[in-house]
Formats: structure tokens, C-alpha cells, sequence
């Protein structure tokens, strides 16, 4: 097994979360040593600095290391759920990663489900709710707009499992 990195982007509610814990379910069933990188978390804080509104200069800078770390520990699969908004930021993760050979997976959502799971994602919070689902379109519109090559998968209809089986399809 060659080491590898699975970047599934896409817009808000498209299930990047939830496809990147079915695909390491599915990895754990077939024995592939791997990690989780949430970049969410490693671009987390506040306030985002002048100019880069999703401290995307933070999570680069934070996933030298982790990534490093986890390869380090063994893991030959890096799934890291998130966001490339253009495709010349995709050379910038690959030299986070040390190299590694990446794949950027786009996952797509139809619009109503995606607006769906948001409603349902952020019920106790209205204005989150409303950001994400503003945050849906444009983030989706700016997606297809850069055209980052990879495979895309169609979250619409299929279980988490099913997504992660998709994603897995081709890339192992």
C-alpha cells in the first residue's frame, strides 16, 4: 500500500465529515494504518487575520506537523476533510504533507438536501444556520468555478458508508 492522502472537499452540509468517519471505518476493516486530519480544527481561532478570513494560512502552518506526526506513527492513509477553494492552493497541501501523493475528491450534495442537513445540523442556532446556508451556495458556486481535477461523488443518495466506499473506489 503506497502512503496517500484523500482531501474530500466540498461546500458546507456536503458530508466531508461524516464521509471521512465512514471511510476510516472502512479502512480499519481492511487493515490500513491511517488518520483523520480535521482541518476545521486546525484552522480554528479567532479572530482570523487581515486578508484571510478562514485562517487558511493557520491550517497549512498547523498541518506540516500533524501530518508529519501521524506518518511518523504509522499512518499510511491521511483523510483530510475540508476545503480548496482554488486549485493553485492544492500544491501548497501537498508540500504540507511532505510530498505525499494527494487526490482531492469533490463531493457534491443536491441543494435541497444539502440545505437539509444545515436546517437540521444548526436548529438550536439561527444565525449559524443562516450563515451556512448562504455559505452553501456561494462556497459551492466558487467549487465549481475552480474546477480542481479528481473524482466527485454525489453524497445525495447514499449512506455514509456508501460515500466512503465511493471515495475509496480507484484511489486504493
Amino acid at each position: 500500500m503506497r502512503e496517500q492522502a484523500l482531501f474530500l472537499n466540498g461546500t458546507v452540509g456536503v458530508g466531508k465529515s461524516t464521509t471521512a468517519d465512514a471511510v476510516s471505518a472502512l479502512l480499519i476493516e481492511r487493515g490500513i494504518p491511517h488518520a483523520i486530519i480535521d482541518l476545521d480544527a486546525l484552522r480554528a481561532g479567532w479572530p482570523a487575520p487581515e486578508g484571510d478570513p478562514f485562517n487558511s494560512a493557520l491550517e497549512l502552518a498547523n498541518l506540516r506537523p500533524v501530518a508529519a506526526n501521524h506518518r511518523a506513527a504509522g499512518a499510511q492513509i491521511l483523510v483530510l476533510p475540508g476545503v480548496i477553494e482554488d486549485a493553485a492552493n492544492v500544491p501548497r497541501y501537498r508540500d504540507a504533507l511532505g510530498g505525499l501523493p494527494l487526490t482531492v475528491l469533490r463531493l457534491t450534495v443536491d441543494p435541497a438536501i444539502g440545505e437539509a442537513r444545515l436546517r437540521a445540523r444548526h436548529r438550536d442556532d439561527d444565525a449559524a444556520a443562516a450563515w451556512h446556508l448562504r455559505r452553501f451556495g456561494e462556497l459551492d458556486a466558487v467549487l465549481d468555478a475552480a474546477r480542481i481535477p479528481g473524482p466527485v461523488v454525489d453524497t445525495s443518495r447514499l449512506t455514509p458508508r456508501e460515500a466512503a466506499a465511493r471515495v475509496l473506489d480507484g484511489v486504493l
